[in-house]
């Protein structure tokens, strides 16, 4: 089936030559100059590594802070009990639990975009592999969402610390930022993305790490960089 593009982003895309690889910062003005959708988009950086994903131990997963934050509120749920679970309310979680939240979760509820917990927690969150698996939502220690300081973890993540991995083609997808933040804003983003990506390079990658990273809005067509 023939895939359907709207007027606008037609318009758009005559604007891109898909044949040039775009100085970053006159990337990110290209796409700041697109016509806007109706709502604030997100700003999606696009990026294919050098690796072999098939091999597991060539997989790149973490997190890393956005110094101008991602423009969005995020719902995070958190495994913990007691003392803990007081504190990663108190931190701005929007849904804490134990058993009862693990039970909730296998039973389908997926309404949060992140999952945080607590060591302690793994014996529960543990079984709930196939829910929150598929959905890129189940807690790593790599990604710093598996923490015994959950409520650090939360404000952190509120305040803009994303979290990534390389999909099944060896990518990795984040959101830095939205349309509406400045230039300056989304390069001091981007900037911090792509280095902490440069630290996470396996010793068996060969070759070219960043082998190519496009530069997108949510209803825009892809931009891109170049990127050493």
């Amino acid at each position: 089936m023939a895939k359907f593009h709207s007027r606008r982003y037609l318009k758009s895309v005559e604007k891109v030559d898909r044949n040039k690889r775009y100085v970053p910062a006159d990337g990110i003005a290209l796409i700041k100059s697109l016509q806007n959708a109706k709502f604030d988009e997100t700003v999606d950086v696009a990026v294919s590594i050098g690796i072999d994903a098939k091999k597991t131990d060539q997989l790149v997963r973490g997190s890393v802070s956005l110094p101008k934050g991602t423009g969005k509120t995020i719902r995070i749920a958190v495994f913990a009990e007691g003392v803990r679970a007081q504190e990663a309310l108190a931190a701005g979680a929007d849904f804490v639990g134990g058993a009862d939240l693990a039970e909730k979760v296998e039973k389908g509820f997926t309404d949060f975009d992140m999952t945080i917990a607590s060591p302690d927690m793994m014996k529960y969150v543990g079984k709930l592999g196939k829910v929150l698996g598929p959905q890129g939502k189940m807690p790593s220690p790599k990604a710093g969402t598996v923490t015994p300081n959950v409520a650090a973890a939360v404000r952190e993540f509120k305040a803009g610390k994303i979290e990534f991995r390389t999909d099944a083609a060896a990518n990795v997808h984040a959101a830095i930022g939205k349309k509406s933040f400045s230039p300056e804003d989304l390069m001091t983003n981007l900037n911090a993305f792509l280095d902490h990506l440069r630290t996470l390079r396996p010793p068996q990658a060969k070759g070219m790490f960043l082998r190519k990273v496009v530069l997108s809005t949510t209803m825009g067509p892809g931009v891109a960089l170049a990127v050493e």
